[in-house]
């Protein structure tokens, strides 16, 4: 998948994400911040996706943040109760800082 996600992430949309995240760890990259400033829309299959990437990365010790700035993106997260799983920030910037105070030594 090149870029970022943009528009819906839904059924029809969600399976190179799902790669996407399964690659990523399959490389050895546990601690993901997943950049979603362009997706307007997401459906249970796409949070399904975070979910099933978030079980994944546990499994190495790893997280999961996302950069949400959709507040229908958002809402989706809060209904769910996921929003209490997945720390979520406005800028990539803040989701950074964030995964690399939680996973401690890995900025030198």
């Amino acid at each position: 998948m090149g870029g970022r996600p943009g528009g819906e992430l839904d059924g029809r949309t969600a399976a190179p994400m799902r790669t996407l995240m399964a690659d990523l760890v399959r490389q050895g990259r546990c601690h993901l911040v997943m950049d979603l400033t362009d997706v307007d829309f997401i459906d249970s299959t796409g949070v399904g996706v975070f979910v099933g990437g978030l079980k994944r990365v546990r499994a190495f010790d790893g997280q999961v943040a996302l950069v949400v700035t959709a507040e229908h993106v958002r809402k989706t997260f809060r209904v769910t109760g996921l929003i209490k799983v997945f720390p979520m920030f406005d800028t990539v910037d803040r989701g950074v800082e964030y995964i690399g105070r939680a996973v401690g030594k890995t900025h030198v």
